[in-house]
């Protein structure tokens, strides 16, 4: 299965294990790498820089031949660690970051300096030529398949139209749960894929089982986009709780989103409150069960190590 994205990270499989927020950690990306694939944490996972750093230093460690590891970065201003996180990173030390939410500029200046490449989420053309034009390495092609704030193209529309017009890898992102999805990525011309809620019911993952068993219990056919976390629509499993609290935003939301000079702060407000919804669903037994995951739960039939989950994507 060799591609430019395993040339480019030395890696076996042209696989990334996505950074998902409060899901992934260091246990899930050793395993990741031990199976031949890359591994991504978001630095935000991490309350302090020194436990970043330690992080980092962790997987260093246990770096093996075959696998690579990097972080994920939020780089608008809603991120205030952000330059800090960077240096960090930059300083400890990574094979890739990859950057989601605003402007990369900065992080390929500063992370090209120490050898690390950059991977940069993109969900249209427009967004994967200005990221190509600042030197990104690679592309994450976020669709609408993918879980979390997702893309609005198709993954075969999205693939066929940035390989056409890109000069550098594109990494699918979205709608993988299985080998067959891997191989209908790659058919589209994508130099590998980043995948996500296969993961979220893993072993090593240290969320509650609860939350492990809803994304084998629920499938496709329950993921909804709600607007409740983070203002931006957002993929989450339709629990009772989802139904009960609806999707949509509030209607004196959706008043104040109007105005100009308060809907910064409402929006602050809506990402905090979701945000600890988010924490305490993935981290305690609570009704208030809003679990963050794509449509590809549909191909997880159990919670299993991480590497049968690898071992499911590649034979």
């Amino acid at each position: 299965m060799a591609t430019k994205l395993t040339e480019l990270l030395n890696i076996k499989y042209p696989i990334i294990q996505a950074p998902m927020f409060l899901v992934s950690n260091t246990a899930m990306v050793k395993e990741a790498m031990k199976s031949g694939i890359a591994g991504c944490i978001p630095a935000l996972n991490y309350r302090t820089l020194e436990e970043l750093k330690s992080a980092i230093n962790e997987l260093k460690l246990a770096k093996v031949d075959g696998g690579s590891f990097g972080f994920n970065l939020i780089v608008n201003k809603s991120n205030l660690k952000f330059k800090e996180q960077l240096r960090v990173i930059c300083e400890t030390g990574c094979d890739f970051i990859i950057t989601s939410l605003g402007s990369p500029e900065e992080t390929i200046l500063q992370a090209h300096k120490f050898g690390i490449k950059v991977f940069c989420d993109v969900v249209d053309l427009n967004f994967a030529k200005k990221v190509e034009l600042l030197g990104a390495d690679a592309i994450i092609a976020v669709n609408n398949e993918a879980g979390g704030h997702r893309g609005t193209m198709s993954p075969k529309g999205l693939i066929t139209e940035l390989v056409t017009h890109c000069n550098i890898p594109i990494i699918s992102a979205g709608g993988v749960g299985c080998k067959a999805d891997v191989d209908r990525m790659l058919s589209y011309g994508a130099a590998g894929v980043s995948v996500g809620s296969p993961f979220i019911a893993s072993v090593e993952a240290n969320v509650t089982n609860e939350y492990k068993q809803a994304c084998v219990d629920y499938g496709a056919k329950d993921i909804v986009m709600t607007e409740r976390i983070s203002g931006t629509p957002c993929t989450v499993i339709n629990t009772p709780y989802v139904q009960k609290v609806g999707t949509k935003t509030t209607w004196l939301e959706s008043v104040l989103n109007r105005n100009k000079k308060l809907k910064k702060w409402v929006k602050m407000l809506r990402f905090a409150k979701g945000m600890r919804d988010t924490q305490k669903a993935a981290n305690e037994v609570t009704y208030k069960t809003v679990w963050v995951a794509g449509p590809s739960i549909e191909q997880t039939k159990a919670i299993l190590p991480v590497k049968d989950i690898v071992a499911k994507l590649v034979h």
